[in-house]
């Protein structure tokens, strides 16, 4: 048996490739949906993808299984757990199979069993490997979204993001039986999570790549509480903010997405098509770094600079998946780069993209102020300090007087944000503060000022508080 990991930082993501040497067989479990890595490691080994699955409809990022099993002619195999309103749009496809608990297959000699683990969704199943060719007993379980490093994924992304009143906590009660069946199973079987530190779909997951049940049974908290109620209470409590495009992915995944192959590919935009976009009030978003950005930008324009790797998921907070966008990248290759991130959470309509010399002439500055300019500002002015940090953050740990209003929230919430003051955004690094910072210049606001400072500068220079 030979298995392979791929990671995508930008959604802290795994899936894997599981052959089989003696048939040149391979399976694939969670691929995303830019399905180059998987046939060029196929090819590299000498195996064939022959079969395909995913282990729950996906919330955060594109499911690439059809486009694989549409290069590669496999067979896809998908949950058929869960109620009608997570069943897969596209079961009817005579390539698809769908599996059921305990239902099993065989990869050449590598045997797959499935395990219905919902809470994270209903439908949510796990696929336990047997490489039958040398053991007659498992080594390890693909537990997707059920079980992390250190974590569980969390239940609420139906409610949250889906807009499905009233489904958290019959979803963690479903998590926590879950948890129950595996407490009872070998400790020394091989834990092959589906996402890592920085995912949303947990609070807080680790940032290994793999575990044994053993271990997690021994740290991880889901693990150590007994009574249901106090479980319940225990997975609910100060879970991240669901970032809005979730609910698209869903919906996405459900009924399949569209092949790349029929996409159009972003034009390179002139500066005149630049302007008409902005002018028609389109979403265009500046990618290249803070420091340029904040420098000098076009007016209107947003700053997400894609330094960092979470650029896609605070993209997937802003964007309207029914309207064009168009992109400001630094070179020609990052533009690519960025197009094929967007892809990955399903921003197909992207008008096209312009280069730095698109952006000269017009152009206007954002101001940055450091933590200890601020705090001697913040004796003698009157500023509104806005904290753009997940509400868990906030209650860790402010800055005493700031108000709380998380990123994705902003353009929601703008009757909170006085439009008659200077306000300073801030957040952990001075990242998020000045994509807020964009957003309010683009709405209206005329003195907006980025924070751009770090949690230890502003906590050194600046009084804090707790709750």
């Amino acid at each position: 048996m030979l298995l392979k990991y791929f990671y995508d930082k930008k959604l802290a993501q795994a899936s894997y490739l599981v052959g089989c040497a003696a048939t040149g067989e391979a399976l694939v479990i969670d691929p995303a949906r830019d399905v180059t890595p998987y046939l060029e490691a196929a090819e590299a080994e000498g195996l064939r993808i022959t079969h395909v699955t995913e282990t729950h409809i996906h919330a955060d990022f594109v499911s690439g299984s059809r486009e694989l099993a549409a290069q590669t002619g496999a067979r896809i195999y998908l949950s058929d757990m869960g109620d009608a309103d997570w069943k897969y749009g596209d079961a009817d496809q005579p390539n698809v199979i769908l599996v059921s608990d305990g239902d099993r297959w065989m990869v050449g000699n590598v045997r797959v069993e499935v395990l219905h683990t919902p809470g994270h969704t209903p439908e949510h199943i796990a696929f336990m490997i047997t490489d039958t060719a040398g053991a007659d007993r498992p080594i390890g379980i693909f537990t997707g979204d059920f079980l992390f490093v250190g974590d569980v994924g969390r239940p609420d992304l139906l409610e949250e993001a889906a807009g499905l009143v009233g489904t958290k906590e019959k979803g963690a009660r479903q998590q926590f039986h879950s948890v129950q069946r595996f407490q009872k199973l070998p400790d020394y079987l091989q834990i092959w999570p589906g996402h890592g530190a920085g995912s949303a779909c947990g609070k807080a997951l680790g940032a290994l790549p793999s575990t044994t049940l053993g271990y997690e049974k021994l740290f991880n908290p889901a693990f150590q509480i007994a009574d249901q109620d106090r479980f319940v209470d225990w997975l609910l409590d100060g879970q991240p903010e669901a970032p809005k495009y979730f609910a698209q992915m869903k919906k996405v995944n459900k009924i399949g997405p569209a092949l790349l192959d029929r996409l159009e590919s972003p034009a390179h935009l002139s500066h005149s098509q630049l302007q008409q976009a902005l002018d028609a009030g389109e979403l265009v978003i500046d990618f290249r770094s803070q420091e340029q950005f904040a420098e000098a930008h076009l007016p209107g324009t947003v700053s997400i600079p894609a330094t960092s790797d979470s650029y896609v998921t605070y993209v997937g907070w802003l964007v309207q998946y029914d309207a064009s966008l168009t992109i400001i990248a630094p070179t020609a290759g990052a533009a690519t780069q960025i197009v094929r991130g967007l892809r990955s959470i399903g921003v197909d309509t992207i008008r096209g993209y312009v280069l730095p010399d698109a952006v000269a002439g017009l152009t206007e500055s954002l101001p940055q102020i450091s933590a200890a300019r601020l705090a001697e500002r913040a004796r003698t002015n009157s500023l509104v300090i806005l904290d753009v940090r997940g509400k868990t953050e906030y209650l860790a740990r402010h800055i005493r007087g700031a108000k709380n209003v998380p990123l994705g929230y902003v353009l929601d919430r703008l009757a909170e944000i006085p439009s008659d003051h200077t306000v300073v955004t801030h957040c952990a690094s001075g990242y998020r503060s000045q994509i807020a910072a964009s957003l309010l210049r683009k709405a209206g606001y005329e003195h907006v000022i980025n924070l751009n400072a770090d949690e230890v500068e502003w906590a050194g220079a600046l009084a804090t508080e707790q709750g």
